[in-house]
């Protein structure tokens, strides 16, 4: 049974930087602590977390939605891969952003939530602080 979550944090940087930074490879690495391989193409390839993740650029909406498929090193075999939706909307003078990540192989969510805030969301606002 396939399994999905949502969750939002709102940074003090316009959409326009949010987006920029999360598809650009420097600046994806800067922020996570670990190498990432990302360009702002749709249909490119992408790898994170030192090629713990990796993906595809599905449909990319410039300063308001990204949509890539997911998959992790942890996939069972033969999985599918998921799909992660990330929207970028004004906010209390800076940016929400919010991850539907949807299409998980049952039983694995709930570390991939802890995983988006402890390795992307928390790192992201010191990273944003500067």
């Amino acid at each position: 049974m396939k399994e999905s979550f949502q969750i939002s944090e709102t940074f003090q940087v316009s959409a326009k930087r949010l987006y920029d930074a999360w598809l650009d490879s420097n600046q994806h690495s800067e922020f996570t602590g670990s190498k990432a391989v990302i360009r702002p193409v749709t249909s490119s390839i992408f790898s994170a977390g030192d090629k713990y993740i990796t993906g595809r650029n599905i449909k990319l909406q410039p300063y308001g939605r990204i949509v890539q498929s997911w998959r992790t090193t942890d996939f069972p075999p033969g999985a599918a891969d998921s799909r992660l939706e990330i929207l970028f909307e004004k906010a209390n003078g800076g940016t929400r952003l919010t991850l539907i990540h949807s299409q998980i192989p049952g039983g694995q969510a709930e570390e991939y939530k802890k995983g988006w805030n402890d390795h992307y969301f928390t790192p992201m606002k010191k990273y944003f602080k500067k």
